[in-house]
Protein backbone atom coordinates (compact mmCIF):
# COMPACT_ATOMS: atom_id res chain seq x y z
CA UNK A 1 0.00 0.00 0.00
CA UNK A 2 1.31 3.47 -0.89
CA UNK A 3 2.23 6.03 1.74
CA UNK A 4 0.99 9.56 1.08
CA UNK A 5 3.16 12.52 2.09
CA UNK A 6 1.69 16.03 2.18
CA UNK A 7 4.09 18.96 2.59
CA UNK A 8 3.02 22.17 4.39
CA UNK A 9 6.28 24.08 4.02
CA UNK A 10 9.34 24.26 6.25
CA UNK A 11 9.62 20.85 7.99
CA UNK A 12 5.91 20.26 8.50
CA UNK A 13 4.55 17.12 6.84
CA UNK A 14 1.56 14.82 7.14
CA UNK A 15 1.93 11.13 6.37
CA UNK A 16 -1.05 8.92 5.64
CA UNK A 17 0.06 5.36 6.41
CA UNK A 18 -2.64 2.72 6.19
CA UNK A 19 -5.27 5.24 7.23
CA UNK A 20 -3.23 6.56 10.17
CA UNK A 21 -2.34 10.25 9.91
CA UNK A 22 1.12 11.12 11.22
CA UNK A 23 1.98 14.82 11.55
CA UNK A 24 5.63 15.88 11.73
CA UNK A 25 6.80 19.14 13.37
CA UNK A 26 3.53 21.14 13.42
CA UNK A 27 4.22 24.73 12.34
CA UNK A 28 1.15 26.37 10.80
CA UNK A 29 0.14 29.61 12.51
CA UNK A 30 3.30 31.62 11.73
CA UNK A 31 4.31 29.61 8.67
CA UNK A 32 4.19 31.99 5.67
CA UNK A 33 4.23 29.11 3.18
CA UNK A 34 0.86 27.61 4.10
CA UNK A 35 -2.68 28.86 4.52
CA UNK A 36 -3.74 25.71 6.38
CA UNK A 37 -5.03 26.52 9.86
CA UNK A 38 -3.73 24.52 12.80
CA UNK A 39 -7.28 23.88 14.03
CA UNK A 40 -8.15 22.12 10.76
CA UNK A 41 -5.49 19.42 11.14
CA UNK A 42 -6.53 16.13 12.78
CA UNK A 43 -3.63 13.70 13.14
CA UNK A 44 -3.59 10.38 14.96
CA UNK A 45 0.10 10.83 15.85
CA UNK A 46 2.46 13.80 16.06
CA UNK A 47 6.24 13.30 15.82
CA UNK A 48 8.50 16.13 16.96
CA UNK A 49 12.14 16.25 15.88
CA UNK A 50 13.28 19.02 18.25
CA UNK A 51 12.03 21.92 20.32
CA UNK A 52 12.52 25.04 18.22
CA UNK A 53 9.51 27.32 17.76
CA UNK A 54 9.26 26.70 14.03
CA UNK A 55 8.75 22.98 14.70
CA UNK A 56 6.45 23.00 17.76
CA UNK A 57 4.42 26.20 17.46
CA UNK A 58 1.07 24.40 17.16
CA UNK A 59 2.05 21.16 18.89
CA UNK A 60 0.21 21.65 22.18
CA UNK A 61 -3.00 23.03 20.67
CA UNK A 62 -3.26 20.30 18.03
CA UNK A 63 -2.40 17.55 20.54
CA UNK A 64 -5.03 18.68 23.04
CA UNK A 65 -7.76 19.14 20.45
CA UNK A 66 -7.13 15.98 18.42
CA UNK A 67 -6.02 13.65 21.20
CA UNK A 68 -3.14 12.55 18.94
CA UNK A 69 -0.30 10.67 20.58
CA UNK A 70 2.84 12.80 20.59
CA UNK A 71 6.19 11.08 20.07
CA UNK A 72 9.48 12.80 20.78
CA UNK A 73 12.54 12.70 22.99
CA UNK A 74 12.34 12.36 26.78
CA UNK A 75 12.74 16.08 27.48
CA UNK A 76 10.08 17.24 25.03
CA UNK A 77 7.63 14.60 26.28
CA UNK A 78 8.27 15.84 29.83
CA UNK A 79 7.61 19.42 28.70
CA UNK A 80 4.39 18.33 27.01
CA UNK A 81 3.23 16.92 30.32
CA UNK A 82 3.82 20.31 31.94
CA UNK A 83 1.63 21.84 29.22
CA UNK A 84 -1.24 19.47 30.01
CA UNK A 85 -0.65 17.00 27.16
CA UNK A 86 -1.01 13.50 28.61
CA UNK A 87 -0.94 11.30 25.50
CA UNK A 88 2.77 11.28 24.77
CA UNK A 89 5.45 8.65 24.25
CA UNK A 90 9.20 9.18 24.65
CA UNK A 91 12.04 7.69 22.64
CA UNK A 92 15.62 8.79 22.28
CA UNK A 93 18.48 8.77 19.80
CA UNK A 94 19.22 5.35 18.37
CA UNK A 95 16.08 3.86 19.87
CA UNK A 96 13.28 2.39 17.81
CA UNK A 97 9.70 1.43 18.57
CA UNK A 98 6.85 -0.22 16.69
CA UNK A 99 3.84 2.07 16.63
CA UNK A 100 0.44 1.56 14.98
CA UNK A 101 1.63 3.39 11.85
CA UNK A 102 4.97 1.53 11.61
CA UNK A 103 8.43 1.45 13.14
CA UNK A 104 10.06 4.73 14.16
CA UNK A 105 13.74 5.12 14.97
CA UNK A 106 15.21 8.43 16.13
CA UNK A 107 18.50 9.13 14.40
CA UNK A 108 21.29 11.55 15.11
CA UNK A 109 20.83 15.15 13.94
CA UNK A 110 23.55 17.77 14.42
CA UNK A 111 21.61 20.86 15.46
CA UNK A 112 20.36 22.48 18.68
CA UNK A 113 17.07 22.22 20.58
CA UNK A 114 15.38 24.55 23.03
CA UNK A 115 11.66 24.91 23.60
CA UNK A 116 9.95 28.28 23.11
CA UNK A 117 9.79 29.02 26.84
CA UNK A 118 13.50 28.28 27.29
CA UNK A 119 13.02 24.73 28.57
CA UNK A 120 15.51 22.02 27.66
CA UNK A 121 14.52 20.49 24.33
CA UNK A 122 16.89 17.53 24.64
CA UNK A 123 18.82 16.26 21.64
CA UNK A 124 17.48 17.00 18.15
CA UNK A 125 16.66 13.99 16.01
CA UNK A 126 16.11 12.75 12.51
CA UNK A 127 13.33 10.24 11.83
CA UNK A 128 13.65 6.85 10.18
CA UNK A 129 10.19 5.42 9.51
CA UNK A 130 9.62 1.89 8.23
CA UNK A 131 6.05 1.14 7.15
CA UNK A 132 4.14 -0.59 4.34
CA UNK A 133 7.40 -2.13 3.13
CA UNK A 134 8.98 1.33 2.66
CA UNK A 135 11.77 3.21 4.47
CA UNK A 136 11.52 6.98 4.86
CA UNK A 137 14.30 9.14 6.30
CA UNK A 138 13.47 12.65 7.46
CA UNK A 139 16.88 14.19 8.16
CA UNK A 140 15.11 17.17 9.82
CA UNK A 141 17.24 20.10 10.99
CA UNK A 142 20.84 18.96 10.74
CA UNK A 143 24.31 19.60 9.44
CA UNK A 144 25.96 17.10 7.14
CA UNK A 145 27.59 14.19 9.00
CA UNK A 146 29.25 11.02 7.74
CA UNK A 147 27.07 8.65 9.77
CA UNK A 148 24.23 9.49 7.40
CA UNK A 149 25.64 6.62 5.38
CA UNK A 150 24.18 4.28 8.01
CA UNK A 151 20.67 5.24 6.87
CA UNK A 152 21.27 4.49 3.19
CA UNK A 153 19.07 2.90 0.54
CA UNK A 154 15.78 4.46 1.61
CA UNK A 155 12.72 4.89 -0.58
CA UNK A 156 12.38 8.56 0.36
CA UNK A 157 14.76 11.12 1.84
CA UNK A 158 13.46 14.47 3.06
CA UNK A 159 16.48 16.73 3.43
CA UNK A 160 16.96 20.38 4.43
CA UNK A 161 18.50 22.68 1.82
CA UNK A 162 18.05 26.13 3.38
CA UNK A 163 21.62 26.62 4.65
CA UNK A 164 22.39 29.06 7.49
CA UNK A 165 20.61 26.98 10.19
CA UNK A 166 20.95 23.56 8.53
CA UNK A 167 22.85 22.02 5.65
CA UNK A 168 22.53 23.89 2.38
CA UNK A 169 22.34 22.71 -1.24
CA UNK A 170 25.99 21.65 -1.51
CA UNK A 171 25.96 19.52 1.63
CA UNK A 172 22.54 18.12 0.75
CA UNK A 173 23.96 16.77 -2.52
CA UNK A 174 26.68 14.97 -0.56
CA UNK A 175 24.04 13.60 1.82
CA UNK A 176 22.03 12.27 -1.13
CA UNK A 177 25.12 10.55 -2.53
CA UNK A 178 25.71 8.85 0.81
CA UNK A 179 22.08 7.92 1.54
CA UNK A 180 21.19 6.78 -2.00
CA UNK A 181 17.42 7.38 -1.80
CA UNK A 182 15.08 6.51 -4.64
CA UNK A 183 13.34 9.88 -4.23
CA UNK A 184 14.37 13.05 -2.42
CA UNK A 185 12.22 15.98 -1.28
CA UNK A 186 13.73 19.30 -0.09
CA UNK A 187 12.56 21.01 3.09
CA UNK A 188 13.46 23.84 5.48
CA UNK A 189 13.93 26.51 2.81
CA UNK A 190 12.22 29.75 1.67
CA UNK A 191 10.33 30.14 4.95
CA UNK A 192 12.46 33.11 6.05
CA UNK A 193 14.96 35.33 4.16
CA UNK A 194 18.12 33.67 5.63
CA UNK A 195 17.10 30.30 4.17
CA UNK A 196 15.95 31.38 0.70
CA UNK A 197 16.98 28.89 -1.99
CA UNK A 198 16.26 28.07 -5.63
CA UNK A 199 14.64 24.64 -5.37
CA UNK A 200 14.47 24.19 -9.15
CA UNK A 201 18.22 24.71 -9.47
CA UNK A 202 18.76 22.28 -6.59
CA UNK A 203 16.59 19.68 -8.34
CA UNK A 204 18.65 19.98 -11.53
CA UNK A 205 21.79 19.31 -9.50
CA UNK A 206 20.20 16.24 -7.93
CA UNK A 207 19.33 14.92 -11.38
CA UNK A 208 22.82 15.46 -12.79
CA UNK A 209 24.98 14.66 -9.75
CA UNK A 210 23.10 11.80 -8.06
CA UNK A 211 20.93 8.82 -8.94
CA UNK A 212 17.96 10.03 -6.90
CA UNK A 213 14.73 11.42 -8.32
CA UNK A 214 14.10 14.95 -6.96
CA UNK A 215 10.52 15.93 -6.15
CA UNK A 216 9.94 19.58 -5.24
CA UNK A 217 6.61 19.99 -3.48
CA UNK A 218 4.84 23.29 -3.02
CA UNK A 219 3.05 23.73 0.31
CA UNK A 220 -0.14 21.70 0.17
CA UNK A 221 1.06 19.30 -2.49
CA UNK A 222 1.31 15.56 -1.95
CA UNK A 223 3.43 12.64 -3.08
CA UNK A 224 2.75 8.91 -3.05
CA UNK A 225 5.65 6.66 -2.06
Amino acid sequence: MAIKLTFFGHNTHMLDIGGKKVLIDPFFTSNPLTDVAADSVNPDFIIVSHGHFDHVEDLVSIAKRSGAQCISNFEIVGWLGSQGVENAYSQNLGGGCKHEFGHLKLTIAHHTSMLPDGSNGGNPAGLLITAEGKRLYFACDTALFTDMQLYSDVDLLVVPIGDNFTMGPDDSIQAIKWIKPKMVVPCHYNTFPPIKQDAAAWAKRVETETEAKPVVLEAGESLEI
